[in-house]
């Protein structure tokens, strides 16, 4: 037997009658619905009505009369009596619900003519839109009424977790929250696929559940990079011992979070990652706490063909699109970008140095730039270059991290660490020139320089001339 929850409103033509009606009766219910309010979802008996009131309240600032709407379209719609708040709750419920329906209703047609051209990408969007489709009842925020308690509340569900490296969390008032996007930028072999790899790290060690996405080396050479960070075997010893590495990871694995690492291929979109984060909590049954993408350049957008060569726009849409997943999902989203060639003789990075220009710095929350050499490699150093961060006031700061170049794992310096690195004023000053200009002084005469003529030949010669 169909229950009262699961039973299907049928809305008829003198339900949809009804919604006109209270809505011109108290103009309020109609301001409240307006923002879904779409005279293509009524009968085509009440349309020209619908699309009546619509244009009136658009045009004129008031809603129209009774007698205006009939004698205009036809109809002959009839006052209300006096409504109490009650009935005005259930017209709103209900006229959400039809809303939604007719509008999925419509998707639904459209998405078959688009699955016929082959137009794929569309059909995601329309019947998302439709679904989405509510009433705005959140008033926001009394500013006044409780300031301890709505602080413990952005502290408690904003999800701010440590990096890992104390250093770069001071920067950033604490650490990276969920549902932003956070980007490393650097260089071809700067070090990208190695920082994103230290963080799920740090985080799987910390005890978080997330999955490390690459579209450029495969699992295994990623999971063999891991295995070196975490047992801190030197990567050129991973296969001297197996058992012993089996063993070490097993140990470390009881103690950390699940972390999953799973190769797609480039050009793969946010659907794609969707779809396999969806599979992977149903099948493990844990939610993702944090989510690496390696990297973003590589994705395409969903939501609009680009052609490959339009790098500035397809980035925005996938950095949109990124960030979009990462509030869906409520996790740590942290991914990497190409620095442009502009960048390689530069040790001090900004926004025209990213790779498709500033769409993916606009959407970011926050951009590090990634600075090393072959120098300081070897001395067991990277530095980070915070280029943009939303939350905090460490734009321009830099973070000198440790870096081992054996089991290739990046670790903080600590706090009482000072910076290697030779301050500006002196390099400028061993730059210039050590020369200075005062008053002449006089010189001595310089003896004159005579020589011997020896040669008789030559003596002739000079005589002759």
């Amino acid at each position: 037997m169909e229950t009262e929850q699961n039973k299907i409103t049928e809305y008829t033509v003198e339900l949809q009658k009804l919604f006109l009606e209270m809505m011109v009766h108290d103009a309020q219910s109609y301001v409240r619905v307006q923002n879904i309010f779409n005279p293509e979802n009524f009968d085509r008996s009440l349309r020209k009505a619908a699309d009546f009131i619509f244009d009136h309240a658009e045009k004129q600032s008031t809603m129209p009369t009774l007698e205006q709407v009939n004698a205009f379209a036809g109809t002959n719609l009839k006052a209300t009596p006096e409504l109490q708040d009650g009935h005005y709750s259930w017209f709103f419920e209900e006229f959400e619900n039809f809303t939604r329906r007719q509008e999925l209703e419509r998707a639904i047609l459209k998405s078959a003519d688009h699955l016929e051209k082959g137009n794929y990408a569309p059909v995601e969007k329309l019947i998302k839109d439709a679904v989405q489709i509510s009433l705005t009842r959140d008033l926001g925020t009394d500013y006044f009424e409780d300031p301890k308690g709505r602080l413990l509340a952005l502290k408690d569900n904003n999800g701010q977790v440590s990096t890992g490296w104390p250093t770069l969390d001071r920067k950033l008032f604490g650490g990276m929250s969920k549902g932003e996007l956070n980007i490393f930028a650097g260089g071809s072999g700067s070090g990208k696929s190695l920082f994103l790899q230290n963080m799920a790290c740090n985080w799987a060690m910390a005890g978080l559940n997330g999955c490390y996405v690459t579209l450029e080396l495969s699992e295994n050479l990623c999971s063999m990079r891991i295995d070196s960070m975490l047992t801190e075997v030197p990567s050129k010893d991973i296969f001297k011992d197996l058992d012993d590495l089996d063993l070490k990871v097993k140990m470390v694995g009881k103690k950390a979070g699940n972390l999953r690492i799973k190769y797609m291929p480039a050009q793969s979109t946010i659907n794609d990652i969707r779809a396999y984060c969806k599979e992977l909590q149903i099948k493990t049954g844990n939610k993702l706490d944090f989510m690496l993408v390696d990297y973003l350049d590589l994705l395409s957008p969903v939501s609009v063909k680009v052609s490959p060569n339009d790098q500035f726009i397809k980035d925005k849409y996938v950095s949109e699109e990124l960030r979009n997943l990462s509030k869906e999902l409520n996790v740590i989203f942290v991914t990497a970008s190409q620095l442009n060639r502009g960048a390689v003789e530069e040790i001090e990075f900004d926004h025209s140095h990213i790779a498709g220009g500033i769409s993916k710095i606009n959407t970011a929350d926050n951009v590090f730039g990634i600075f090393t050499s072959r120098a300081m490699r070897e001395r067991g150093k990277y530095q980070l270059q915070l280029m943009k961060t939303r939350s905090s006031s460490g734009v321009g700061q830099k973070v000198e991290l440790g870096f081992d170049i054996s089991s290739l794992r990046i670790t903080d310096l600590g706090e009482n660490y000072q910076p290697e690195s030779t301050p500006q004023s002196d390099v400028m000053d061993k730059l210039k020139t050590r020369s200075t200009v005062g008053p002449s002084e006089p010189q001595e005469e310089q003896p004159k320089i005579t020589a011997d003529v020896q040669a008789s030949k030559l003596q002739n010669m000079l005589k002759n001339i």
